[in-house]
């Protein structure tokens, strides 16, 4: 009796065990879901609606608002959504296949200094971005760079975290085995990186782009700094500017919020794309590899 006692006090024990976390992931699942839900349900509302009615309750001015959206200043919320797509899309891709190569290197090759280079990628990690944004603004204004699309692409082209993780990964999706006998077989460093390291590194891409791009598309402080053409503006900014018109012209307010709506779109569709190639542990995914 006494060791079936202990057995359903143990079998209680472990499913409080396994209770716990799932509310606290519960718990902050909520916390970052709501949000989300109260944008969608405010793109519903009309102006009437939005600060009169429960926050939660759909409206009946959906159609008006994305009337308005697509309309407002003879599209420029198309426009800003355009250059989104090219700084996060571009800005993405390059920054993607300079963090591999880089964390190629770091990883499969010996040399002087490489645990410096290392190290200060690290404490790059560690810097906000905000506190690089004016400093890269003064720099690109003194070679007559800022205001245009390349003062924003250029900053985010480097991502240490990017970087880092590439180098992580590299280090063990890609074994070193591999890259001697492909040496051996006479091929040269840059094709033994396009045609072994590149593809055995895939889903750790796939990984630093998703990140890349969600950062690149969610930042504001730089367009912000550099930008001072409203055709240039990324939507962070172009809502920004409704957002501050709208203390003018409150229905304005149900625009911006039905723009961050729709912008929030493409990010949920890029998460389902890439998710075949997700992989939330890089080294479990480096050794199926």
């Amino acid at each position: 009796m006494t060791a079936i006692a202990t057995r359903e006090t143990a079998k209680l024990s472990t499913r409080r065990g396994k209770v716990w976390p799932t509310i606290i992931l519960l718990i902050g699942a909520a916390y970052c879901l709501v949000p989300v839900l109260w944008v969608f349900m405010a793109t519903s509302k009309s102006p009437g609606e939005l600060f009169t009615t429960f926050s939660f309750a759909p409206g009946t001015g959906l159609v008006d608002n994305l009337t308005d959206l697509f309309s407002y200043g003879g599209g420029q919320y198309g426009l800003w959504a355009l250059n989104s797509v090219i700084y996060a899309g571009f800005g993405g891709v390059l920054s993607t296949f300079i963090s591999t190569m880089a964390g190629y290197g770091l990883a499969k090759y010996e040399f002087k200094g490489r645990n410096l280079i290392f190290f200060s990628i690290l404490g790059g990690v560690l810097i906000p971005g905000i506190t690089l944004a004016i400093p890269q603004y003064l720099l690109l204004s003194q070679v007559g760079l800022a205001g245009g699309y390349v003062s924003v692409l250029l900053p985010i082209l480097i991502s240490p975290f990017g970087i880092y993780l590439s180098r992580v990964y590299a280090a063990s999706a890609v074994p070193q085995d591999t890259i001697e006998a492909a040496r051996l077989d006479g091929a040269s460093e840059w094709k033994i990186f396009m045609r072994i390291g590149l593809p055995m590194m895939l889903p750790g891409m796939v990984t630093v782009f998703m990140l890349t791009f969600v950062g690149i598309w969610n930042n504001f402080l730089l367009p912000f700094i550099m930008l001072s053409n409203q055709d240039s503006y990324p939507l962070t900014v172009g809502l920004y500017t409704l957002l501050s018109k709208g203390s003018g012209t409150p229905a304005l307010y149900s625009v911006a919020i039905t723009g961050a709506a729709v912008s929030i779109i493409p990010l949920i569709l890029l998460m389902l794309f890439l998710q075949r190639f997700w992989r939330l542990d890089l080294l479990s995914g480096g050794l199926k590899g």
